[in-house]
């Protein structure tokens, strides 16, 4: 590594903390009802939403109304999506003539858009017409986040209640997340992208000649527009079948800078936001800790893994499916970025990386994606953990274990619990069948460990709602549309139900004033047990599939055997 490396991470580092009480802050006063600069902007549009739609923004609600609000919603929008895929051959703006999409393809898509996941077994330019780019896959990309931030608000307001089961309204949650937050970053960062060449326009493809004398086909569309949503609220799904590594998505490094730093922003910033609504910024700063040094630990391994040689290739560097602009650094630090926050966008291919690169990639989505994780989605899949954290050193000292003021008891722990096993089971179910049935194996490229690896690479994205992949599988298959977007559904609402279902638990308790007995939760050896309890997690529940994939995969290659 050089110097000019170095000097990238810690600008890039620099940069996401700054940030993090600025837009955190921001946020705090849009979700509390204060009075904020953007609000003479979009106040007008909240308040014609709210009066077309017959929407009452005082009427709070409890968990469960909240709970069925949010999946009638969500539900709608997978129908929506689903049908203008299947007729897209008759609707407008289709200038390349694209046919209807296939049920199957169509299901995997509707549901990976819908549940943020964004997982794509398609070639967006090859497959998807503007009109839905922008009518299906956009507005879901907004409303996808929109709905995490909803989520996690309903947790805070668990939290920090005092006996009421009330736990505010999603309608209300959801258009204020849209309109203030990922609306105003999104145009921002879309006009700034559309001047560093990304391309923004309803043009049909281009016919050029190539210096060579031959035809080439470049694909044009309203990219920019999706791109900016697409690293702000953690979605992932690129306009062009490369993603972030292909030059009408990200062509300079600038670009590539702030496509990266946008993908941790929202994430990051909402641990601030977090700690002044639960009434402890140091709360916040805690949990943005501990993400923080799993992020740089992962990061470090990576890096690591990227510079040492291959033995198999003597001192070349590891440069396959990384982008010479952007060298090993950027591709490293994008895919740790990507992995870590429920993402899934690339700016190089991950199926290239080193055993352990990819390795890093896998466990921080087998992990749940709470090192930063999805907007809103992260900060509380990082609370479930916190929630265990707590009560297992309740355990240790003997005494009832709490949160906030707020008693965690055996219903809090089994949602908690169930929320941590069920995207899992997804992962080692599905990946189990598909490494022996003919179906999930004809999908295969490589064989060996890291065949082993693509499945799970690709298990692991869907239940952690990611969208990254191995891409040497072939995923875009009956078998693997299907079992994948079941997969996505239950990690999505496997875990965002238990956690409403302990938001309202909590929100009926009362808070119990601090005490000389009371466990601490914003200090270092906080920070140091809730670190252990994830990777204990982790380790025990992946290692042994881990090890038959990336692990043996690194052994072999540094005894410079192939398979």
């Amino acid at each position: 590594m050089t110097t000019f490396d170095y000097f990238q991470i810690i600008l890039f580092f620099t940069a996401l903390t700054a940030l993090t009480p600025l837009l955190g802050n921001f946020m705090y006063k849009v979700f509390t009802g204060q009075k904020h600069f953007m609000l003479p902007v979009f106040g007008w549009l909240e308040k014609l939403t709210y009066g077309a739609s017959g929407i009452d923004p005082r009427k709070e609600t409890d968990w469960r109304s909240y709970t069925f609000n949010l999946l009638i919603f969500n539900l709608s929008g997978l129908v929506f999506l689903f049908l203008i895929q299947v007729f897209q051959g008759y609707l407008p703006l289709n200038p390349a003539n694209l046919p209807n999409v296939s049920w199957h393809s169509a299901f995997n898509t509707a549901v990976s858009f819908m549940t943020n996941t964004n997982w794509q077994g398609y070639a967006g330019e090859t497959t998807l017409s503007y009109f839905v780019q922008m009518i299906g896959l956009t507005v879901q990309n907004f409303v996808s986040a929109a709905t995490g931030l909803a989520v996690i608000l309903a947790l805070i307001r668990g939290l920090s209640n005092k006996s009421s089961e009330k736990l505010g309204n999603f309608w209300v949650d959801l258009t204020r997340s849209t309109l203030y937050v990922l609306l105003p970053l999104s145009i921002l960062l879309s006009v700034t992208l559309v001047g560093q060449g990304v391309v923004q326009n309803f043009k049909s493809y281009d016919t050029v000649q190539t210096l060579e004398g031959q035809e080439q086909i470049l694909p044009m569309g309203p990219a920019a527009s999706q791109i900016a949503i697409k690293q702000l609220g953690t979605n992932g799904g690129g306009f062009f079948n490369t993603n972030s590594a292909h030059p009408f998505e990200n062509p300079t490094p600038f670009s590539n800078f702030l496509e990266m730093l946008a993908i941790l922003l929202i994430p990051s910033a909402f641990t601030f936001t977090y700690g002044k609504m639960v009434g402890s910024v140091r709360q916040g700063w805690t949990i943005f800790s501990a993400m923080l040094i799993l992020l740089l630990t992962g990061l470090s391994i990576s890096l690591y893994a990227e510079y040492s040689a291959n033995p198999l290739f003597g001192n070349l560097p590891l440069m396959e499916g990384k982008e010479t602009r952007f060298g090993i650094t950027n591709s490293v630090l994008w895919a740790t970025s990507t992995s870590a926050a429920s993402n899934g966008s690339v700016n190089a291919m991950h199926d290239s990386l080193s055993p352990l690169a990819g390795m890093v990639a896998m466990i921080n989505i087998m992990l749940g994606e709470i090192i930063f994780g999805g907007v809103g989605a992260g900060l509380y899949g990082m609370i479930i953990f916190v929630i265990i954290t707590v009560f297992i050193a309740g355990l240790m000292v003997g005494r009832t274990p709490e949160y906030l003021g707020k008693k965690i008891q055996a219903f809090e722990v089994q949602m908690a619990m169930i929320a941590i096993l069920l995207p899992n089971l997804v992962i080692l179910v599905f990946s189990a069948i598909a490494s022996v049935s003919s179906a999930g194996l004809s999908g295969l490229n490589n064989y060996g460990p890291h065949g082993l690896s693509e499945i799970l690479y690709a298990y692991s994205s869907a239940a952690g709602n990611n969208g990254s992949a191995f891409a040497g599988l072939n995923a875009n298959t009956v078998f693997y549309n299907l079992t994948l977007g079941i997969g996505m559904l239950i990690g999505r609402f496997g875990v965002i139900i238990p956690v409403l279902a302990i938001a309202g638990s909590l929100g009926n308790k009362n808070v119990t004033p601090d005490s000389t007995g009371t466990f601490r939760t914003d200090n270092w050896l906080f920070i140091g047990l809730l670190i252990s309890v994830i990777l204990i997690v982790g380790g025990l529940t992946h290692f042994p599939a881990l090890s038959l994939g990336p692990i043996v995969e690194h052994i072999l290659m540094n005894q410079h055997s192939t398979f």
